[in-house]
């Protein structure tokens, strides 16, 4: 697996410190994106929290789950969570070790209190005793909040003095992206009230003997709960590794409501999820992989914004729209470029793809943030959109006539089917996952290869490369 060290500069511990009227808590932020450009230590919100025990709670869930590996657990992996300012919200984001669980609290502004909220996205530091100070806020403490250096911190310090070297594996840069645009295809299946919410949290597992549970189940509405079933009923909503919701667990008697997105399910297949428990002023998401054992950075869903060089083209323009918007109107972005909102929505998807917009599930809208790390190793990494454009550049690729069909030529043939636009193939990943991980190379080559040949052209034939 392709990793780097990436480094992350702070100019002190964040830390939760007693203060004249109450108690003060600093998150201390490292390099990041602001409409000002890149930045040191970037400053987004200097003001009160409305309810600082559920705050705590939320940051120490999202820390629970960037410090986590559900599968595999004897391996440790931490990066420092991501903080987003919306100018009216706060985000604080993380994604799991093992690449199967991402993490989104947002404080909306009915959670903040007295001070403005700047924009950009940076690393923020969640160290160890912070998270034990955390632990022991009580409901009755005040707490100012700060997100960023204060002025004697900035006047004071040359430089970080608290700096991180840690792992960046491609496949959890690459998961990152792929949650965002798998998420963007959920609805909403289910909302329970708190008592239904907080009963069924609690009886889910909360460990397993190999760490992780490798089969999918299923939950679906009953009454005003969820009840579970073996098999993908209709409006049910997959639940794979119930036990990496325990995160959740941090925040239960907060709770007001549980609601839960997914997917419309295609016969036995597993399937992403969405798990987002509303608190007083704010809501916290969990995002499941399919599988337990199975990260996000392998669904595919990316590739083919990936291959499309219009979308790329487009996704330069609208980037320069973009201001911070907590929530992206497609119709906006539409008038504002000419594109028509087709076009903008997959340039959205191809933005999910480098880390420049996240997806809000509750509000079904993207939202713009600029991920601290080198986004375009996404698609540099990637091995089937690399293995593609090999085929493409190596002369593999040939049109073939109006037959309907695409036959590849990878050691023996595979034949790859049009239907409607939708392209099916004969070579063993497509046998494997049917379209459920994305396309596979040979359909990502033909796409390519269409976009520069004559109309017309139906078929294309792949000689060669790599599985």
């Amino acid at each position: 697996m392709t990793r780097s060290l990436q480094a992350v500069g702070y100019t002190r511990p964040s830390a939760l410190e007693s203060a004249p009227g109450g108690r003060r808590l600093g998150l201390e932020t490292s390099r990041g994106a602001t409409p000002r450009g890149v930045e040191d230590h970037p400053r987004f919100f200097a003001g009160f929290l409305t309810s600082p025990q559920v705050v705590s709670a939320g940051l120490l869930a999202v820390a629970d789950v960037a410090g986590a590996r559900y599968y595999q657990q004897q391996l440790r992996a931490s990066l420092d969570p991501v903080v987003t300012g919306n100018g009216d919200r706060l985000r604080f984001e993380s994604f799991s070790g093992c690449g199967g669980v991402y993490a989104r609290l947002d404080v909306l502004d009915t959670g903040l209190d007295g001070g403005e909220v700047g924009h950009g996205t940076t690393n923020v530091d969640v160290n160890n005793p912070l998270r034990e100070a955390l632990s022991r806020i009580g409901s009755d403490d005040p707490l100012h909040l700060r997100v960023g250096p204060d002025e004697m911190a900035v006047t004071t310090l040359g430089g970080p003095v608290v700096e991180k070297k840690v792992p960046l594996p491609d496949r959890w840069l690459r998961g990152f992206a792929e949650a965002q645009v798998i998420a963007a295809g959920f609805d909403l299946r289910a909302e329970l009230p708190a008592a239904e919410a907080v009963r069924f949290l609690r009886s889910l597992p909360r460990s397993t003997a190999r760490g992780a549970s490798r089969s999918a189940g299923y939950v679906v509405p009953a009454g005003r709960g969820l009840r579970p079933t073996t098999r993908p009923v209709p409006g049910a909503v997959c639940l794979p590794g119930p036990e990496r919701l325990i995160a959740l667990q941090r925040v239960l008697r907060h709770a007001t409501a549980l609601r839960v997105y997914g997917p419309s399910l295609a016969g036995a297949a597993a399937a992403a999820s969405a798990w987002e428990v509303v608190l007083p002023g704010m809501r916290l998401t969990l995002t499941l992989s399919p599988e337990a054992s199975r990260g996000f950075s392998g669904e595919g869903g990316v590739l083919d914004a990936l291959a499309t060089d219009e979308a790329t083209e487009d996704a330069e323009l609208i980037s320069v729209l973009l201001a911070w918007e907590p929530r992206i109107d497609v119709g906006d972005l539409s008038a504002a470029s000419g594109l028509p909102p087709e076009r903008v929505r997959a340039a959205l998807v191809r933005l999910g793809t480098s880390g420049r917009v996240g997806y809000d599930t509750a509000e079904a809208a993207y939202f713009h943030r600029e991920l601290p790390y080198d986004a375009e190793r996404v698609e540099r990494h990637n091995p089937r959109l690399r293995a593609a454009r090999a085929l493409v550049a190596e002369g593999a690729v040939v049109l073939d006539g109006a037959l309907g069909t695409v036959t590849a030529q990878d050691g023996h043939a595979h034949r790859v089917r049009d239907d409607a636009g939708v392209l099916s193939c004969s070579c063993l990943w497509w046998a494997k996952y049917r379209g459920g991980r994305g396309p596979c190379k040979h359909a990502l080559a033909v796409r390519m290869a269409r976009r520069g040949a004559v109309a017309g052209q139906t078929e294309v034939l792949i000689d060669g490369g790599v599985r």
